[in-house]
């Protein structure tokens, strides 16, 4: 299995050929970048990091929403379903930009209009602007704590699903993205 070096905001990763995810299209205002990667930012995190193979610079964190969101639902055009060669939704995985404000990780926000479809069995990716959203275009994390429940761990806060979202685009299980997808460097 080939393997490709990459230099990444978290160092030095190595990425096998099989954690390759095509974007024919690019993504919004990377259309030239067609080469990415999940890479974990740290273990048990929800956070992962899209890195472009193409350009070391970008990387764009993102997260599954269902692990913060249970009412979030998307469109996916039969053209797009096309492209992404989907047969079988389970193998659907979606994710989202995270936006985290320097210094200010407080007001840390999910950017529900352009959520990132990639058909895991296939390693093909599409970023689907969806213009009739029923939820904010974006969610500061903080404010989704009627989302989520306090568990008694010291001071920890752990966000979980009050029940999973009921429609045929949502992943099946909190975190499926680092499940499904191999996550470079993961071992996965």
């Amino acid at each position: 299995m080939e393997k490709k070096e990459i230099r990444s905001r978290l160092g030095m990763v190595e990425v096998k050929s099989d954690e390759v995810i095509r974007f024919p299209r690019g993504l919004i205002g990377f259309e030239q970048l067609h080469e990415f990667a999940l890479l974990q930012i740290k273990e048990g995190s929800p956070f992962l990091l899209l890195q472009s193979l193409e350009e070391e610079r970008l990387g764009l964190i993102v997260a599954d929403p269902y692990s913060f969101l249970t009412d979030y639902q998307i469109v996916v055009e039969e053209a797009d379903r096309a492209i992404l060669d989907l047969k079988n939704e389970e193998d659907l995985t979606v994710l989202v930009t995270v936006t985290i404000p320097p210094g200010r990780p407080e007001k840390t926000t999910l950017n529900l209009t352009g959520p990132i479809v990639i058909n895991a069995s296939k390693k093909v990716g599409l970023q689907i602007p969806q213009v009739e959203l029923k939820v904010p275009s974006r969610v500061e994390i903080a404010t989704l704590k009627q989302e989520c429940i306090r568990r008694a761990a010291g001071n920890q806060i752990i966000m979980v699903p009050k029940r999973q979202a009921q429609h045929p685009l949502s992943v099946a299980k909190p975190y499926l993205c680092s499940q499904t997808l191999a996550v470079a460097g993961s071992g996965a």
